[in-house]
């Protein structure tokens, strides 16, 4: 009865006070600030190194007649006037398209063939001559082998690309079922488990970890070959953007074709990172 009565917030502190508590501390902000403060240095510099570069280089683009050349042309990225005169938006999905057939052939092929690798000894010794001769073959080695075989420039570049990114994905397989400890594969003869439940009850789920490296290796190969394979075969891409508008003498769209890969690629990288570490906290 003695209890003294708690006076209720007015409504105007219990605002303040959830507010307050919504806002990051001076702690968080600090963190947020040197994570963001190195990146931000860095972008700066770059940016000033290539504007003195620009001063003392005859025909080279700065920074702002570069950004002020990618603003008109992703004014409008999806306009189509004929084959050869085509959005940027245009070629950087056709670039993507070829590139997800290739990679999409390489892992169809490249993962079950990884896992029957790491397997089976027999079959280890007798395909690593082949990859150990194969594997370090410059990629636009093969192209002239898709012209003569497909006779058509499209199917060359995929080709290329799938021949090219298949080899990090066979390796990495192989080596992470390899990895996997042999008292496992022992309890599964015991208990007398069949060849496929093997492959999904034990190894695969141990090899997700050493499969999400190699596929994130082989994506990255993938869009470093295709802008090659396109300059050479011509069409609609990334690649033969570049080379069209050297032929023109537009170095600012050559430069914003450089940023374009870059950022792509990245996003491809951080997006099988993130789905790589999905898949490391599964297992």
């Amino acid at each position: 009865m003695n209890a003294p009565l708690k006076t209720p917030l007015p409504p105007v502190a219990k605002q303040h006070a959830s507010i307050a508590t919504l806002l990051p501390d001076a702690q968080t902000l600090g963190t947020l600030f040197k994570a963001g403060i190195a990146p931000l240095l860095g972008i700066l510099a770059f940016i000033g190194f290539w504007s003195l570069l620009a001063q003392h280089s005859e025909g080279l683009p700065g920074p702002l007649s570069t950004w002020q050349a990618a603003l008109v042309l992703f004014a409008d990225p999806f306009y189509d006037n004929g084959p050869n005169d085509m959005g940027i938006g245009w070629n950087i999905l056709n670039s993507l398209g070829r590139v997800g057939v290739g990679f999409g052939l390489a892992a169809l092929v490249g993962i079950p063939l990884g896992f029957a690798i790491g397997r089976f000894a027999f079959l280890a010794g007798m395909l690593a001559p082949i990859i150990s001769l194969l594997r370090p073959v410059s990629p636009l080695a093969w192209l002239p082998i898709g012209l003569l075989v497909f006779e058509a420039a499209g199917p060359a570049s995929i080709w290329v690309i799938f021949i090219s990114s298949i080899w990090p994905i066979i390796l990495n397989t192989a080596a992470g079922v390899a990895s996997v400890p042999q008292d496992y594969l022992n309890v599964a003869r015991v208990l007398k488990l069949s060849e496929f439940k093997v492959l999904t009850r034990i190894l695969f789920p141990a090899v997700l970890p050493h499969l999400m490296t190699g596929i994130r290796l082989a994506i990255g190969v993938a869009w470093l070959v295709i802008v090659a394979a396109e300059m050479l075969t011509g069409g609609i891409g990334l690649g033969f953007w570049v080379w069209d508008e050297w032929n023109n003498l537009n170095v600012e769209h050559i430069l914003i074709a450089i940023i374009i890969v870059g950022l792509v690629g990245l996003a491809l990288e951080q997006t099988l990172l993130l789905i790589a570490k999905r898949f490391d906290y599964a297992s």
